[in-house]
């Protein structure tokens, strides 16, 4: 099992910046990717930042240039440092890691607003 926790949520003005962070816990597992998504209320889940177990990372359109995701195997921690941010990143972020299953954290609010 592996338990995910995101936190660095909050209220951000818009062209402002937020990083989250997600720390995973657990034994036994051994991470081939990980990922941040988004959910916004009444909208379908969407990945904004993926990276593999070599590195190579993934960004959709909407946030690429903006949005750069990060890792630090040794203390199991992942980021997204959020730049630029707009009304429309308005969302709950969740961070997920996939070892022989995907797993999930309970996601953290973002919310860009004047």
């Amino acid at each position: 099992q592996v338990q995910l926790v995101e936190s660095g949520g909050g209220l951000v003005q818009p062209g402002g910046s937020l990083r989250l962070s997600c720390a995973a816990s657990g034994t036994g597992f051994s991470i081939n990717a990980m990922g941040w998504y988004r959910q916004a209320p009444g909208e379908e889940r969407k990945v904004v930042a993926s990276i593999t177990r070599s590195g190579s990372t993934n960004y959709p359109d909407s946030v690429k240039g903006r949005f750069t995701i990060s890792r630090d195997p040794a203390k199991n921690m992942i980021y997204l440092q959020m730049n630029t941010l707009k009304r429309e990143d308005t969302a709950v972020y969740y961070c997920y890691v996939v070892t022989s299953r995907l797993f999930w954290g309970r996601g953290t609010q973002v919310t860009v607003s004047s």
